[in-house]
């Protein structure tokens, strides 16, 4: 079985609060919500398309330091301000995955930390990494 580490990179921005930018175990990676932050200037972009760029941006950044990957995602949650984003956001993730596409879930939410209008979160696969069957 393996065991627990955090993953962290300046290729995406710092946790501000006590949590992990994401964590690796037992084979799968888990990054925690990425925000819409910029990593070199710490500032948040304009507008839903851009923003939605940046979140998924920082969740590549946040996989490759752990060993994965977008195209091992297996499950993503994105968090928006306003389902009126929904079919924007949508076409951008698109572009994420041309592959086969993860599972995911879309949550409308009253606020997002620095009033950001989107986050995005996953659970991707390890590339390579030895998988421990559960019974």
């Amino acid at each position: 079985m393996s065991s627990k580490q955090q993953i962290s990179t300046t290729n995406a921005p710092p946790a501000v609060g006590p949590y992990a930018q994401g964590v690796t175990a037992l084979g799968l990676a888990f990054c925690s919500g990425q925000l819409p932050i910029d990593p070199l200037t710490g500032e948040v972009p304009d507008g839903i398309e851009a923003q939605t760029r940046q979140s998924l941006s920082n969740v590549a950044a946040v996989l490759t330091a752990g060993g994965s990957g977008m195209e091992h995602i297996v499950k993503t949650t994105v968090f928006l301000k306003n389902m009126g984003d929904f079919a924007v956001m949508n076409g951008i993730y698109a572009s994420y995955f041309p592959g086969a596409v993860p599972a995911r879930s879309t949550i409308e939410v009253a606020r997002l930390p620095r009033d950001v209008l989107v986050e995005v979160e996953a659970i991707a696969v390890i590339a390579n990494a030895n998988q421990t069957v559960l019974p």
